[in-house]
């Protein structure tokens, strides 16, 4: 049986950081520091929730002056919604695991 969309491991440690505040913006770089992530996979999971409507994306000026802007990026209503649903029915040795890391 092939597995459900954004329920790889990888995909649930974005979402459960994103969840614990949605309605802030998160820029990659500390969404890769908080969950453990490379770049290699944190970016495309990231463009595929954008894709798929679960998360909103802008640029923003970096606060240090001289440095490039930030992609941020954040839970959209849908995202919300379907990012709880998701880690709700997560198998449960996962969701220890989630909770074990602060995530």
């Amino acid at each position: 049986m092939p597995r459900q969309p954004n329920s790889s491991p990888q995909t649930l440690r974005v979402l459960a950081l994103l969840l614990e505040s949605p309605r802030e913006w998160h820029y990659g770089y500390g969404i890769s520091r908080h969950t453990g992530l490379a770049a290699g996979t944190l970016y495309p999971i990231l463009a595929r929730l954008a894709d798929q409507g679960w998360v909103e994306t802008k640029w923003v000026d970096s606060p240090e002056p001289g440095r490039p802007p930030r992609h941020t990026y954040r839970l959209t209503g849908e995202g919300l919604r379907s990012a709880r649903a998701q880690l709700a029915t997560a198998p449960r040795a996962l969701q220890l695991r989630l909770s074990s890391t602060g995530r």
